[in-house]
């Protein structure tokens, strides 16, 4: 079934290239082409095979093909999200003949992320990989209409639910002497530009945490590493492109990068499957940039004032 998923994205592709007209839609369409054709490059490999993991923000966006990905590669999934639709995320995975546990909690409690380490032991027997993929983006609010109710909501969500993850994840894995640790930072988190201000702190926290962590485990076998997203279409950042749309400048979206184009959620999902997975048994403590190449040189767009 993958291998026909992946078959039929290049017939879509192919069929676009050629039926596309020279509008903004063909433009987008044109430009959609890459991620129709790569977004099944690391399927049917089953490299998490008899491996579990725990997925946070697992509802939709990259949660939940992170999810869906790890599963289709063998992981039983922990789907954890305070949105009640990440049991649709664990009932898709189940209907493929997957093993999935949805958890409705909140990734910032300490009680609900320990929670879900237990759930992962004892409904698979173990935990190998944990996502902190959760997070909010506190919205594009001036420097001096901030407030310090939405810094502390969003560093709570972005960096603290993380931070609580990888604790008792590592807690856990450090038992058994391997495990993968993975963490949403963002673009954000690198330089300035992509994101309000609380946002950018708080992805810069979770870049110095991971940095941090990876020493503190040192000689344990644990791994972990932060995945720094670009312009992604997901729920988060769905105000982004409905205002493009009602201005009509839809076409324009991720011109900022080299592929001048936005990314999709499959596309963070599979770096966060090679980091799962042994074959990225010697990245530690790294933040990886998936963005089109927006952080080689992050231009910016100053606001005035």
């Amino acid at each position: 079934m993958i291998v026909n998923c992946a078959a039929k994205y290049k017939r879509n592709a192919c069929a676009l290239k050629h039926a596309a007209p020279r509008g903004g839609q063909g433009l987008r369409a044109a430009r959609l082409l890459p991620l129709l054709i790569h977004t099944a490059i690391l399927r049917a490999m089953h490299i998490l095979k008899g491996k579990s993991a725990i997925v946070t923000g697992a509802a939709s966006g990259i949660g939940r093909a992170s999810a869906m990905l790890f599963a289709a590669e063998g992981a039983a999934v922990v789907a954890l999200d305070r949105a009640a639709e990440v049991e649709s995320t664990a009932a898709a995975i189940r209907s493929t003949g997957g093993r999935a546990v949805a958890l409705v909690g909140d990734s910032s409690a300490e009680d609900d992320v320990a929670g879900a380490v237990a759930t992962a032991l004892r409904e698979f027997g173990g935990l190998d990989v944990c996502y902190a993929n959760a997070g909010i983006s506190g919205g594009l609010v001036p420097f001096f209409e901030e407030t310090v109710e939405r810094w502390a909501e969003v560093l709570k969500i972005n960096l603290i639910g993380t931070f609580l993850l990888a604790k008792h994840a590592a807690m856990e894995m450090v038992k058994q002497k391997r495990g993968s640790i993975i963490c949403t930072a963002s673009v954000a988190g690198l330089r300035s530009g992509a994101g309000g201000v609380p946002y950018s702190a708080s992805k810069a926290g979770v870049i110095s945490m991971v940095q941090t962590v990876a020493n503190q485990l040192t000689g344990t076998g644990v791994r972990i590493n932060a995945i720094c997203p670009g312009l992604i279409e997901t729920g988060m950042t769905r105000p982004i492109f409905e205002r493009a749309r009602e201005r009509g400048s839809e076409a324009r979206i991720g011109q900022l990068n080299p592929l001048q184009r936005y990314g999709v959620p499959q596309e963070i999902a599979q770096t966060a499957l090679f980091l799962a997975s042994d074959a990225a048994s010697y990245v530690n403590g790294q933040a990886i940039a998936v963005d089109g190449g927006l952080s080689s040189s992050h231009p910016i767009v100053v606001a005035r004032h």
